[in-house]
């Protein structure tokens, strides 16, 4: 019985999840259009939301690194409120078309592979594929169960990073928070906040820099939105998982308890009289 389990295994082509001590990745049918429009907001995180973190990671780093020498965001605040004299001397023309290309490209790329991806998402789930629903090493324990989406999107709101916590995504939690807490300190967001609270508001625009404060709302709604969809996601994989195991070790083949039944009780048995 267990070489025939190992051998079916081997034939399965693909599944719809994936679980490490430290991490849980999956494929779902995601809208095309919805992980572009994130891609557009800030390279790398429509590549986030397909579980495809190298390359988000790349991406958003990328965006980081020449955004800032650019300064394409305070170009963008100036021409905001009519200072384009200003926006044209604070923009590096050289960074400006080297990003082009790379941010034309991350949107093409993570619309293109969502459109791929709905597709292997339909053949893994008609494969049925076994998923692994516990997971333990000398540092991890990591299994499937029911969560609450908005308590992640909860988590997430208070700090990015928090909600992947919850859902045990240990590395886009760390690359989340260690990225949130660099772009909070350069942009002078926490400072601001502290200002207003006390009322000097003049004091907090001028706290703020907006070559870095610009890359907060992008990264705190995303991570509040991605934690939450993917909190439903991961519990439609547990239900899943939990009801091919229910079906594989109680429900019966119909035919064969019909024969069991006719066994063990002939004389009731109608077609025998």
């Amino acid at each position: 019985m267990e070489s025939k389990h190992l051998v079916r295994n081997k034939s399965q082509r693909r599944t719809i999840h994936h679980s490490a001590s430290y991490h849980n990745n999956l494929i779902t049918y995601r809208n095309p259009w919805v992980v572009a429009w994130w891609a557009a907001a800030l390279p790398g995180l429509g590549h986030f939301m397909l579980c495809k973190f190298i390359m988000g990671m790349i991406l958003f780093g990328w965006e980081i690194f020449v955004n800032v020498n650019g300064g394409l965001n305070q170009a963008i605040f100036y021409s905001f409120i009519g200072e384009f004299d200003q926006a044209r001397d604070v923009l590096d023309p050289v960074w400006a078309i080297m990003y082009v290309g790379i941010y034309i490209f991350n949107i093409w790329d993570a619309y293109r592979r969502t459109v791929e991806m709905n597709k292997l998402y339909v053949l893994a789930y008609t494969e049925n594929s076994p998923l692994a629903p516990f997971k333990i090493t000398a540092l991890e324990v990591n299994y499937l169960d029911k969560k609450h989406p908005s308590m992640a999107a909860i988590f997430s709101a208070i700090s990015p990073g928090l909600g992947y916590i919850y859902v045990d995504r240990t590395p886009s939690a760390v690359y989340t928070i260690i990225w949130w807490i660099v772009i909070v300190y350069f942009s002078g967001f926490h400072t601001a906040i502290l200002h207003t609270m006390i009322g000097n508001f003049a004091l907090a625009i001028q706290t703020l820099d907006p070559q870095w404060f610009f890359f907060i709302p992008s990264i705190y709604l995303f991570s509040i939105y991605d934690s939450y969809s993917y909190t439903v996601e991961l519990n439609k994989i547990f239900e899943k998982e939990q009801s091919n195991f229910l079906k594989k070790h109680y429900q019966q083949n119909p035919s064969k308890m019909l024969t069991t039944l006719k066994e063990k009780s002939p004389i009731d048995d109608p077609l025998r009289r």
